[in-house]
């Protein structure tokens, strides 16, 4: 599909699902985080690539990806969300799909200790336009590597 004015303002509402999603889990609104999705949404959870492993997890339907978001925010004191580069393939004018970077830093409490765990995601999403807006109909979240450290204020 040539790139056109639409598809560009299409492109710009698609990355700004990717960002919503990220402030919803850094600003702990379960609900902000799972408005991106279709109301039927599905994530599907990957430890490593896709193409290799089973998925560890699948979580359908809106209103248990926003239950699912609480219980993860609650684990935490804090989390930032870094998007980097993404790619987005329309694939028809209603659907397109699309491969994020994603860096994020979650600060937790193990027993005394203050931990800092550092998560490499990628997710691969479809996403299709309802009712004049686009959502996410199925994401496919890879954890490609992580890292835990102690961490002092």
């Amino acid at each position: 599909m040539d790139e056109t004015l639409t598809t560009l303002v299409d492109r710009e509402e698609i990355r700004t699902l990717l960002s919503t999603y990220a402030r919803g889990a850094d600003r702990r609104d379960a609900v902000l985080e799972a408005s991106v999705f279709t109301e039927d949404g599905v994530v599907v959870l990957y430890q490593g690539d896709p193409t290799t492993s089973d998925p560890v997890d699948t979580i359908r339907g809106r209103d248990r990806l926003a239950e699912t978001f609480a219980g993860l925010i609650e684990q935490y004191d804090v989390t930032t969300y870094l998007n980097g580069q993404s790619t987005i393939r329309f694939t028809s004018p209603d659907d397109a799909e699309g491969e994020t970077y994603c860096i994020a830093f979650h600060v937790l409490h193990e027993g005394d200790e203050r931990t800092l765990l550092t998560m490499s995601i990628r997710y691969l999403d479809r996403f299709v336009r309802v009712d004049g807006a686009w959502a996410i109909a199925l994401r496919r979240l890879v954890f490609d590597w992580t890292d835990r450290a102690p961490s002092a204020p």
